[in-house]
């Protein structure tokens, strides 16, 4: 079971959840209710450098197809099957300041963000995996979900509600900070 009481249990036991999701619609209501919450990240002069691109339903086929034609024909069937069980997708976009300083800063907000919107999903039972793939740099696939030129996907979220038995069964661990640890 997921219970949590704190903030401690909640970034404690929180997971990503890549499989073993059900067959619960991810509402657009739920995510922008979360996403009301997450954007109070830390963000540097307050630029909100981020946009956000939700897909479920019936565009789901469109959004695999973006996918699928970035990939060799033979990786198509499995591909299709492993995005086919994903429930809704969150693609997080943010603006690609040509100036380091800029681009790090915001780069840094987003994530916080969306380590945000992970937490608060946590809270709500509704699993996410955070996903760097290849395809988000490929042009036909920023074309067909309407990446502009200048911007960063920062990350595909993959958003469902899961079976609790099997995420309760993962074991995970952290080095101790200790153990990193330097005085200077």
């Amino acid at each position: 079971m997921l219970a949590t009481n704190s903030i401690v249990d909640i970034i404690r036991n929180r997971t990503s959840v890549k499989t073993g999701f059900i067959d619960k619609e991810v509402s657009q209501e739920l995510v922008l209710s979360l996403l009301e919450e997450a954007v109070w990240a830390p963000n540097h002069k307050n630029r909100e450098p981020w946009r956000f691109i939700f897909v479920s339903g019936e565009r789901k086929d469109d959004f695999i197809e973006a996918v699928l034609e970035c990939q060799e024909p033979a990786k198509h069937a499995a591909t299709r099957r492993k995005f086919e069980e994903v429930p809704a997708f969150l693609i997080a976009v943010m603006n690609a300041d040509p100036r380091q300083k800029v681009w790090e800063e915001d780069f840094a907000a987003t994530c916080c963000l969306l380590q945000n919107f992970q937490l608060l999903a946590w809270e709500k039972e509704l699993g996410v995996c955070w996903k760097t793939p290849a395809h988000i740099h490929d042009p036909k696939f920023r074309s067909a979900i309407g990446v502009e030129p200048g911007e960063k996907i920062v990350g595909v979220l993959h958003l469902g509600y899961f079976d609790k038995e099997i995420v309760g069964r993962r074991k995970r661990e952290r080095t101790n900070p200790a153990d990193k640890m330097t005085a200077f």
